[in-house]
C-alpha cells in the first residue's frame, strides 16, 4: 500500500488512525479541572513529576497564564521506546468544558531512528454530580515512518495490544490531572 499524504505534504505510513480514549471522574468542579488543564506549567506536574519515569514530560516551554486558541508550546519527554520532542498549538479552548491541541512530535527511538507524528489531544470536561468527568481522546493521525517495532501499528490485531499498553499510561496521566485539580479546589 502506498503511503498516504497529509495536508502537510509529509508521508503518512499509518494505514489507519490510532485512537485512545479514557474517562476519569474528579471531585473537583469542571472549572477547576479546566483551569489546571489550561495552565501548561501544570502539565509538568500531572504529566511529568507524577507520571512514571519511562513515560513522562521532562520539560515544557510555554507562555505564562491559561492557553487560548493559537497558543503554542513545546515539550520534551521520555517514552519507553526512546524520547520525544514536540510542538503544539491550541485549536479549541472553551472554558470550562473543552480544550484541544494538535501536536507535531518527533519520536527518537533508542537506536537512533526517528518518526514524525501528528497527534490531536482533546479534553472534554462535564459536570458529574458535585464534581466532573474528564474524557480524553488522543488521535494519532500521522506517523512518517514505522521503524522497528512501530510497524506493529499497521497490524490490526497487534496494534490493539500496543494501544492497550498506551491506554494504561494515558489513564494514569488523566488520573493525575483529576487528582491535581482536587488538590487545587
Amino acid at each position: 500500500m502506498e503511503a498516504q499524504r497529509t495536508g502537510t505534504g509529509r508521508a503518512n505510513a499509518l494505514k489507519h488512525e490510532l485512537v485512545i480514549r479514557v474517562e476519569e471522574r474528579s471531585a473537583a468542579k469542571l472549572d477547576v479541572v479546566y483551569d489546571v488543564l489550561s495552565d501548561p506549567r501544570s502539565h509538568m506536574v500531572w504529566a511529568g513529576d507524577r507520571q512514571g519515569t519511562k513515560t513522562r514530560l521532562t520539560s515544557i516551554d510555554a507562555p505564562e497564564g491559561p492557553v487560548v486558541v493559537g497558543t503554542e508550546f513545546s515539550t520534551t519527554g521520555a517514552d519507553p521506546m526512546g524520547s520525544f520532542r514536540d510542538t503544539s498549538v491550541v485549536t479549541e479552548a472553551s472554558r470550562p468544558g473543552l480544550l484541544e491541541f494538535v501536536t507535531e512530535a518527533t519520536l527518537t527511538l533508542k537506536r537512533g531512528a526517528t518518526s514524525q507524528w501528528t497527534l490531536v489531544h482533546r479534553y472534554e470536561i462535564a459536570a458529574d454530580g458535585e464534581g466532573s468527568r474528564i474524557t480524553y481522546t488522543e488521535r494519532v493521525t500521522r506517523m512518517s515512518d514505522l521503524p522497528g517495532t512501530l510497524g506493529i501499528f499497521n497490524v490490526r490485531g497487534l496494534s490493539g495490544l500496543l494501544l492497550r499498553f498506551s491506554k494504561r499510561i494515558t489513564r494514569k496521566s488523566v488520573q493525575n490531572l483529576a487528582r491535581l485539580a482536587e488538590e487545587r479546589a
